[in-house]
């Protein structure tokens, strides 16, 4: 092999492995981001031309939010709530704002042991929260990013991607969130949630509630089976 095509493989992107998608649909997704990165090396191998390859971003440090590319995060503060549960408050320069919608998620990227991990999570403040934004993880004791969760603490800097997905909201509808039958202030549950604790919960709304589900793969599937049992249809669920 000539030097000059060892040059061009080293620069060749690499092809992501599972674990690094974090499997919530995102658009793009990291594979969406490796075909383009792709696309945009074999143009520029078929030119000889390196200069192509200028554009490819893998990580930024200007803290704004991107779904492209990650942006490094620091971290300004660490709350333990329960034995597994932590909150994390990340800085955003100046007054400025994630500005999420309603629903939508931000893509973590850690590395453990070498592998590269993705998970989504949803921040907890506020869609408008000037000058920082909050994240509540849960930690598993098997769970790949929960080991370099565990790691953090104030002053480190972590990446994120986003923002992706979203409920799809629309003011002043017969379907709007306001005419939901909201009862989370005064009945919020802590731990996990069983097929027999969701009868109850369905069974004391006032009216047939609108779910919105969010979290992972296995909890989902849990979710749609209990409400299934008590009596909720798809059509009555939304998950993201």
């Amino acid at each position: 092999m000539s030097g000059n095509e060892h040059d061009w493989l080293a620069l060749k992107p690499q092809e992501p492995s599972p674990s690094q998608c974090c499997g919530s649909g995102c658009k793009p997704c990291i594979y969406d981001v490796y075909e383009k990165e792709l696309a945009q090396w074999e143009r520029a191998k078929a030119k000889q031309d390196k200069s192509l390859l200028m554009e490819k971003k893998e990580q930024s440090n200007n803290s704004e939010l991107n779904p492209d590319t990650f942006t490094a995060f620091n971290i300004s503060s660490v709350e333990q709530l329960t034995e597994d549960t932590y909150q994390y408050k990340f800085e955003l320069p100046g007054n400025s704002s994630l500005r999420l919608s309603l629903g939508q998620h931000i893509v973590l990227r850690g590395v453990v042991n070498g592998l590269e991990v993705q998970r989504a999570y949803t921040p907890i403040s506020r869609g408008n929260a000037e000058g920082y934004f909050e994240v509540l993880m849960k930690c598993y004791e098997a769970g790949l990013m929960s080991q370099y969760i565990k790691t953090w603490k104030k002053g480190d800097m972590v990446f994120w991607r986003g923002p992706f997905g979203g409920f799809p909201y629309q003011p002043n509808k017969e379907t709007s969130l306001e005419k939901l039958p909201w009862s989370y202030q005064e009945n919020t549950y802590t731990g996990r949630l069983s097929e027999d604790l969701m009868k109850t919960i369905i069974n004391s709304c006032r009216r047939k509630p609108f779910v919105l589900i969010c979290g992972s793969s296995a909890f989902n599937e849990d979710m749609r089976r209990y409400l299934k049992a008590a009596g909720i249809e798809e059509n009555s669920c939304f998950v993201f």
